[in-house]
């Protein structure tokens, strides 16, 4: 039984990018005005990450079913 790294990848990314989806929507939008030019970064990042891991996981679940 060979580890396919796509789905540990995947499971990291998605739970890190749901975390800073959570923070970004919940925290307050005057923090991003100077630091980030007024881009809430950590909600779009988040959405980034999570779009990232849910490819991986959906890659991972791709080549599992491939394989049976």
């Amino acid at each position: 039984m060979q580890l396919d790294i796509r789905l540990p990848i995947g499971l990291l990314f998605t739970v890190f990018g749901v975390i800073l989806v959570i923070f970004g929507l919940v925290s307050d939008p005057a923090i991003y005005q100077t630091h980030s030019l007024g881009m809430n970064i950590n909600l779009v990042w988040g959405l980034v990450q999570v779009a990232f891991g849910a490819i991986m996981l959906w890659l991972a679940y791709r080549g599992k079913k491939a394989k049976a």
